[in-house]
């Protein structure tokens, strides 16, 4: 999560020549665009045409009233006028509406895609560190989710309820990272018209979700949106993994490697069927039919970047063991590249796990953003794995993810992202930064209050790392800070040491979303533990109830039932003890 996008060419005369050339023409191009080859923004409608609707009409005039994006609310209607005939009724509830605010969302993504395809043609990436390529694949994966709405009746779930806040939630995440990819983008006019473009279909996005949880009781939706757990028995994981990780994932995660039937092996002295993980990946993408897909990488240094793209999913990596098994790669913010594209190892694809790796950035903490591993694969798990870099380390990007008995490593903003995550007995480890700068352990980026996402710590470790530790009274560490407006992170039941500021948790900017955040903190121990000098911000809890801290547990949080375990194993009700 960038403090501050930064974007370096380096000096040579040859880009500087480029640049110029594309400067003269960017002009001529974007009158092409003016002239109308881009479908335009419908105009807001007036009042009057509200009586063109059934009796519904008063239900859509009041909706739009109070949606979160009023303008984009009235476009959509307006579509609703041209689009439905004798032959299509129009919509008769708030139910109704929803579906054709997705629909229509989905045409207003299709139309920024074709923009953002022409910029990334007249533009080439390598000169601009490739922020409209990063829109490019962040759109397409947001046209997969929102296409998940409007089919979620095929879906076989039995929370269909999340899926699609789930989904929601991530296209919405999607348009704030590629603005965030734009911020250094060197063309004007194209930035100009591209971020338009984006902030507009996040507004049909966030007023779609917003749509969707109108259409629910009031009652159900403000339990869904706290995802309330009390009143019942709720058994938790203990030795297990979510429901979702069904029973013969479960055996690969836990089995030895011996035991693993692998689809490809990499190995640096030639004894697997690949010598890089790329290969194997490549290999496994053509082999891939909905299934499990299993790549076990060896011991050893691998110097890589890998994608593993939205439509490739179920890929699992399993390595020999935290430390000997190691991906590397040293991308950065200072070098040019854009936060989203620094990353060693991105899993997009829902459906990843992996399992016994190191994922490390070794760009150093003067480098700034730096990021070790990216997920945005909806049901992913992260196992015994260890996550190095100093700067923006772990980027929860979006969707349902799970960690247990991993090792983060960091120094500023080191977890961060639009997620649902919860972190099981982890370690979580501060490490030393530049002269002058504190540390900032989460930093996360829900931009409103419909989204399911959010940061849950449990049972885990924070401690300073072996660099930190001699000199850790001269810098301060802070729990979190709200990257976003309605940021949400919540440290339970875990050992804090003392290298943590008494304050707790540190602002963003003045006091940007110190109302709007939910920060809550839950029977934690260790001596940075106290809150009695906790930050007194109106969206700070120092001190969850049971029935509170229970909304956040893998049971309450992230899918409901969802993510309890099938394997009989008696577990506690989602608190330990």
């Amino acid at each position: 999560m960038p403090i501050s996008s930064r974007s370096k060419l380096g000096n040579n005369s040859w880009v500087v020549l480029v640049l110029s050339v594309l400067v003269t023409t960017e002009i001529l191009f974007f009158v092409g665009l003016a002239a109308g080859s881009l479908p335009a923004t419908t105009a807001p409608i007036s009042s009057s045409h509200f009586s063109k609707f059934s009796s519904g009409d008063n239900i859509f005039s009041a909706y739009c009233k109070r949606a979160p994006h009023k303008a984009a609310c009235e476009s959509m209607l307006s579509s609703v006028l041209t689009t439905t005939s004798t032959t299509t009724a129009p919509p008769q509830t708030l139910a109704d509406l929803f579906d054709h605010s997705v629909k229509y969302s989905m045409g207003q993504a299709h139309s920024v895609r074709a923009l953002a395809y022409k910029l990334s043609l007249s533009y080439p990436g390598n000169l601009i560190g490739g922020g409209m390529n990063d829109c490019l694949e962040l759109l397409e994966d947001s046209l997969d989710q929102l296409s998940k709405v409007v089919n979620r009746e095929n879906t076989p779930s039995t929370s269909i309820d999340d899926d699609v806040r789930t989904w929601l939630s991530a296209a919405l995440t999607n348009q704030a990272a590629c603005l965030e990819s734009l911020e250094n983008y060197r063309f004007k006019v194209g930035k100009g018209v591209m971020d338009a473009k984006a902030q507009n279909l996040s507004h049909f996005i966030s007023n779609s979700l917003n749509l969707y949880m109108s259409t629910k009781p009031k009652e159900e939706a403000k339990q869904s949106s706290t995802r309330s757990t009390t009143g019942g028995r709720r058994k938790m994981l203990s030795e297990d993994f979510p429901t979702w990780v069904s029973a013969a994932e479960r055996k690969l995660l836990q089995a030895s490697i011996g035991e693993i039937e692998a689809n490809a092996v990499v190995a640096k002295d030639g004894s697997g069927t690949h010598g890089s993980i790329g290969e194997a990946l490549e290999l496994v993408a053509s082999l891939a039919d909905g299934g499990r897909t299993v790549i076990h990488v060896k011991a050893g240094t691998y110097r890589e970047n890998l994608n593993i793209p939205t439509k490739q999913h179920n890929v699992m990596l399993v390595g020999d063991g935290k430390g000997l098994t190691v991906i590397v790669g040293d991308k950065n913010s200072d070098d040019g590249w854009t936060t989203f594209q620094t990353a060693t190892v991105a899993a997009m694809g829902d459906g990843f796990i992996a399992r016994d790796i190191t994922f490390v950035n070794t760009a150093g903490p003067a480098k700034h953003q730096a990021v070790a591993l990216r997920v945005g694969s909806d049901k992913s798990v992260i196992f015994r794995c260890s996550i190095l870099g100093y700067q923006d380390t772990l980027y929860t990007l979006s969707k349902r993810q799970f960690y247990r008995e991993t090792d983060i490593y960091g120094t500023v903003d080191f977890i961060f992202g639009n997620s649902v995550a919860v972190f099981q007995n982890c370690g979580i480890y501060v490490r030393k930064p530049v002269s002058g700068q504190d540390n900032f352990i989460t930093a996360q980026g829900r931009s409103s209050p419909d989204e399911n996402t959010g940061i849950s710590i449990h049972n885990c470790k924070i401690e300073a790392a072996s660099d930190l530790a001699p000199v850790q009274s001269k810098f301060a560490t802070y729990l979190g800070r709200p990257w976003k407006q309605y940021s949400r992170t919540v440290i339970m039941q875990s050992s804090l040491g003392g290298l943590i500021h008494q304050a707790g948790w540190s602002p963003w900017s003045g006091s940007f979303a110190l109302k709007t955040l939910y920060y809550g903190e839950y029977m934690n121990s260790g001596p940075g533990a106290s809150t009695s000098g906790r930050v007194k911000w109106p969206g700070y809890h120092s001190s969850l109830t049971s029935a509170e801290a229970q909304t956040f547990t893998v049971a309450g949080f992230i899918a409901g039932n969802l993510w309890l375990p099938s394997t009989g194993v008696s577990f506690d009700s989602g608190l330990l003890g």
